[in-house]
């Protein structure tokens, strides 16, 4: 477990970068830090092993105060905390091979047992027949793989990605978050993800905290924040992915017709919700717009549907669906 207590970043400039900060990330999640540019979320991640200095407050991993560490004590620690970065930040003088060898020999391993764990990773990592080649030689995802392996090598409880996926393409970003995603299920990993994607928490995390000027404003499991986002932030992240929001759906308001939002949790969304509800009342359902969004943890359903006909009807369907539905209802425009 990581639990970070009211925790300060201030730098010497001034800067307060992340303000009283405190989450609790369990074991075996992978946890979502999200924001805007400036967020503080970085500054957030660097704390976690220490990489920055915090400037107040607490961060405990597996009951060690990382925040007491001697700086001998520290080295010793983060042996088990690997860190991925956004620009791989691979030797560009060593193979494949030696660049995640390296990690092994500045902490003292012999050589043929760095050759056996090389040759492990490189094969977990898909890239066995990369050895012998330099990063120049490598795409972009390939590249991250190497990075991959290479903070893998100590056997890490705890796995850093600072934005990991903000440099590739769409298609080499799922290839990399289904290769995290793989990497935690087989070796029981905690993996803090910080990036500003919204779709990386929506296809990979299973908890999220939003943060915004330095501050946290939001937490919780990612089918929350995605079917009722609370903080402005959060549903301008939201927003950036299709289909989430009313893209290219028309509210006409017209008296005497209601129009709903609905939100389906789960296996919920694969249910003929609407189907129920037009042999239920005697009212018509137009449909217009909606998506289902498949979740890391579960799928979420967004409909749009206007009613008209007899207004009492209306209202009898609008408490069907918040109460017998299991669907969340919200009432848009009222069409009284």
């Amino acid at each position: 477990m990581i639990e970070i207590i009211n925790v300060n970043k201030v730098y010497p400039n001034g800067y307060h970068a992340v303000k009283d900060v405190s989450l609790t990330i369990n074991d075996g999640d992978i946890f979502g830090v999200i924001g805007l540019s400036g967020a503080g979320k970085s500054s957030l991640i660097r704390l976690l092993n220490r990489l920055e200095e915090p400037t107040s407050g607490k961060i405990i991993i597996d009951g060690v105060d990382m925040t007491s560490l001697s700086k001998k004590e520290l080295l010793e620690r983060r042996k088990k905390i690997g860190m991925i970065f956004q620009h791989f930040n691979l030797l560009s003088s060593r193979t494949v091979g030696e660049n995640v060898a390296f990690a092994l020999e500045i902490v003292g391993w012999k050589k043929s047992d760095i050759d056996k764990r090389v040759d492990e990773l490189l094969e977990l990592v898909e890239l066995k027949d990369k050895k012998s080649y330099y990063p120049s030689q490598l795409s972009g995802g390939q590249k991250q793989r190497v990075a991959i392996a290479r903070a893998l090598a100590n056997n890490p409880d705890v796995l850093l990605s600072d934005e990991a996926t903000s440099a590739l393409d769409p298609k080499t970003t799922k290839s990399i978050l289904d290769l995290i995603r793989n990497i935690q299920k087989k070796f029981g990993l905690t993996v803090v993800m910080i990036t500003h994607q919204m779709e990386v928490i929506r296809d990979i995390c299973n908890k999220v905290a939003v943060m915004s000027d330095g501050k946290v404003v939001e937490t919780g499991g990612v089918h929350h924040i995605f079917s009722s986002p609370k903080s402005e932030v959060t549903k301008e992240l939201i927003s950036y992915l299709p289909g989430i929001e009313e893209k290219g759906v028309k509210l006409m308001k017209t008296p005497g017709k209601n129009i709903l939002r609905l939100e389906f949790l789960g296996v919920i969304a694969d249910e003929p919700i609407i189907s129920k509800a037009v042999r239920t009342f005697n009212i018509d359902f137009s449909i217009l717009g909606g998506s289902i969004d498949n979740l890391s943890t579960m799928k979420v359903g967004h409909l749009f549907i206007e009613l008209s006909g007899d207004m009492k009807q209306q209202n009898e369907a609008i408490e069907w669906f918040k109460n017998e539905a299991g669907v969340i209802t919200e009432v848009i425009y009222n069409g009284i």
